[in-house]
């Protein structure tokens, strides 16, 4: 297991039902699209394109670096502030979208971040259905989502 405390990921973040979902990926694979999709269904942007994480007890807390804490970035609009905005989430989900999304993924898998493993599964961004399938990935773990 890592043993840093703390470290800062290059990933979309967002908080359904108290629990932060980390969206990391390439540049143009979907990350803050896919936030803004389920900030429209209910969700609160934690932060977008880089999230500082931090172990606290023994679980990883997100939040935004100070700097680009309340934006996120709407391609082809521009840079804007979010109402729905939440901090210090600890995280339960993350979603990889550098990864072909398998058609059974195994809901064992984790990524270490800041010392703390966290349930991963590759996902399209950019998939209509992608925000129901972040809810029902939640929902599967025995999250609220």
């Amino acid at each position: 297991m890592s043993q840093l405390s703390s470290e800062t990921v290059h990933c979309s973040s967002i908080a359904i039902g108290g629990r932060c979902v980390l969206i990391g990926g390439r540049s143009g694979t979907g990350k803050s699209d896919l936030a803004l999709r389920l900030i429209d269904r209910g969700a609160q942007l934690v932060s977008d394109d880089y999230t500082h994480v931090r172990r606290v007890e023994g679980k990883a807390i997100a939040t935004a670096p100070a700097t680009i804490a309340g934006k996120i970035e709407v391609r082809g609009v521009g840079i804007v502030e979010e109402m729905t905005v939440a901090a210090d989430v600890p995280v339960a989900l993350f979603i990889d979208l550098d990864r072909t999304p398998e058609r059974l993924p195994d809901l064992e898998e984790r990524r270490v971040i800041a010392g703390v493993p966290i349930p991963t599964i590759g996902m399209d961004g950019h998939s209509a259905s992608a925000p129901i399938r972040v809810e029902t990935a939640l929902r599967l773990l025995g999250l609220p989502g």
